[in-house]
């Protein structure tokens, strides 16, 4: 696995296994809502280390997260 994820499965493995931060509901949201947000600092500093594609990697990931969580269970 490289450093930076290349999918969905790395980067949700790198949150929680990697970083042991729970992927929850209200921490996707609080990431997506900071991300979709390009006049932030946090999401200019992102662009700058990461790259814009990365940046769109991200956003969709968190979306995933986000649909996943919603799903009402059966």
């Amino acid at each position: 696995m490289s450093a930076i994820p290349k999918s969905f499965e790395e980067w949700r493995f790198c949150i929680e296994q990697r970083c042991g931060i729970p992927l929850t509901l209200e921490f996707a949201e609080e990431r997506l809502s900071i991300y979709m947000d390009e006049n932030l600092p946090e999401t200019q500093r992102f662009v700058k280390l990461y790259g814009g594609g990365h940046l769109c990697n991200i956003r969709e990931w968190l979306s995933r997260a986000i649909s996943e969580k919603r799903k009402p269970e059966i």
